[in-house]
């Protein structure tokens, strides 16, 4: 029986041209959607408008983003957050010097970093071992230490830093700039999620769903490291009665159905996303394939970003190997869909599948937990920026770590840390953002920012990307339910000192 892969093959070897299939659907949604390329197409021309047809505020810097998250929330005091005090004071009791309301059980004594820091680079910064790799980076990279979040509950950060707001059914980011810029590419998204290897992060889809934003625009997901990468694309190898003529014509069926829906409701934004949502289903049966395939990329680039040659297995235990393997693939896809015109790239690390712990809630054990996940993504993530600056796209392109949270600084059961949302750790770098400088401090014990009047929230590096990019958070908004909802809500403030 022949695999899933060469049924693939065949199927797209035996589709039809993009022209002979909107030909063919005659006035119906094939029609509509090339009339709306065309126009899209007419509107990249007008000088200060983004591909949608939208007027830009700024003069833009960036033209993408890959977001790297890290699900779980990343010890930001083990990583990137030198604290010399918390060595000096290993193990003397914990004095926040206020009352605090620990997650679980993490009040235990003063806990130094677990791995050695060091300073790189001409700024000096300082590193944690474990993410040694991105000291090559570093004079390009802003960290901001001063974040602060409104929640210690793992779903509610994460809705945070992905949508701007604490609850679901908001919009994320990567919607919000699809729906403010519009596509650079015709036959690929705009918003694409690459989601943790083994499955999803807190809330799952709720991430990168474009809630009450046009559906066009939310996230599309892909597993670079799996054999089928992008659900429901092709048909299922059960399915082999699935010819392209009979393809073809159940998208005619569907086009004179639309057309008629159309007619009868032409106020339902409902159908323009359908008819987007088909065209560029049958568009990417042709170009995801080539996106996606890393084998022809060169020897030296695979062995920077760590990638090894041969099968992949699937460890019982996490492993560092497996981690710099898995995270650099999904770092390299992102490169390739970023130069072939994708706006924002989401790169996932972590998921929310329990135990043995795949995240980086690291209560029991950082060294075990945060070890490997953080050798492979600061591997990927240091060939990523550096592959990016030779081919001239870091110019244009911002790189955005986050996390939902932090960790405290006193232990939590000798080896664990508890969750800290009072303050934490955001990089970025490419695209206008100056590197090489350290933004916000946090206290000496990495507890809470060391000026308390001023913190940064998600809603203030959100509005500084959308700036990079031409966009005022204040204006791009959409109206829903009476209320003109934007990304920040009614906060953010830009941060001048990174730019």
């Amino acid at each position: 029986m022949r695999s899933a892969a060469e049924q693939m093959r065949d199927y797209r070897a035996s589709m039809f041209s993009r022209r002979e299939m909107l030909a063919g659907l005659g006035g119906g949604f094939g029609a509509l959607a090339l009339g709306s390329l065309m126009a899209q197409e007419s509107s990249r021309d007008q000088a200060g408008h983004a591909a949608s047809g939208r007027p830009l505020d700024f003069k833009p810097k960036a033209k993408r983003v890959v977001q790297l998250f890290m699900a779980g929330a990343a010890s930001h005091i083990d990583l990137f957050d030198y604290k010399p005090e918390l060595v000096k004071r290993h193990g003397q009791p914990a004095d926040f010097g206020e009352p605090i309301e620990a997650f679980q059980d993490g009040l235990g004594p003063w806990k130094k970093p677990v791995w050695e820091f060091q300073k790189y680079g001409q700024c000096g910064q300082y590193l944690s071992e474990v993410v040694a790799d991105l000291g090559t980076c570093v004079d390009d990279i802003a960290f901001i230490h001063n974040m602060v979040g409104k929640s210690g509950v793992h779903s509610t950060a994460t809705l945070l830093q992905s949508t701007g707001f604490g609850l679901p059914g908001f919009p994320g980011m990567g919607c919000w700039i699809s729906y403010g810029l519009g596509s650079e590419s015709e036959n690929l998204p705009t918003f694409v999620v690459l989601p943790d290897h083994r499955g999803f992060a807190s809330n799952g889809a709720k991430n990168w769903d474009a809630a009450f934003l046009p559906s066009q625009h939310s996230g599309t997901i892909v597993f670079p490291n799996r054999d089928v990468p992008i659900e429901d694309l092709y048909p299922h190898r059960s399915g082999s009665y699935v010819t392209p003529a009979s393809s073809s014509a159940a998208q005619r069926l569907l086009a004179s159905i639309n057309q008629q829906n159309a007619q009868q409701h032409p106020l339902d934004g409902r159908l323009e996303s359908r008819i987007r949502t088909y065209e560029l289903a049958a568009k990417m049966q042709l170009a995801a394939p080539e996106a996606l395939d890393i084998s022809k990329e060169p020897k030296h680039i695979l062995e920077m970003y760590g990638i090894r040659e041969g099968g992949r297995s699937w460890p019982t235990e996490i492993n560092a190997e497996e981690e710099i393997d898995y995270f650099g693939r999904k770092c390299l896809v992102a490169r390739r869909l970023l130069e072939r015109g994708v706006r924002f790239v989401q790169v996932w690390s972590g998921n929310d599948n329990g135990f043995p712990r795949r995240n980086w809630d690291s209560h029991e054990d950082i060294e075990r937990d945060h070890g490997p996940l953080a050798r492979g993504m600061a591997r990927g993530a240091s060939a990523l920026i550096r592959d990016l600056k030779l081919s001239g796209l870091l110019e244009d392109t911002i790189v955005f770590w986050t996390t939902e949270f932090g960790r405290l600084p006193s232990t939590q059961g000798g080896k664990g840390r508890d969750h800290n949302p009072f303050v934490f750790t955001n990089w970025l770098c490419g695209g206008g953002i100056r590197g090489g400088v350290s933004y916000g401090p946090s206290d000496q014990w990495g507890y809470k920012p060391l000026d308390r009047s001023k913190p940064t929230q998600v809603y203030d590096v959100h509005a500084t990307i959308l700036r990079q990019m031409g966009l005022d958070h204040r204006q791009l908004t959409f109206r829903h339910n009476g209320i003109d909802r934007r990304l920040t809500d009614v906060h953010g403030h830009f941060i001048d000192e990174i730019i």
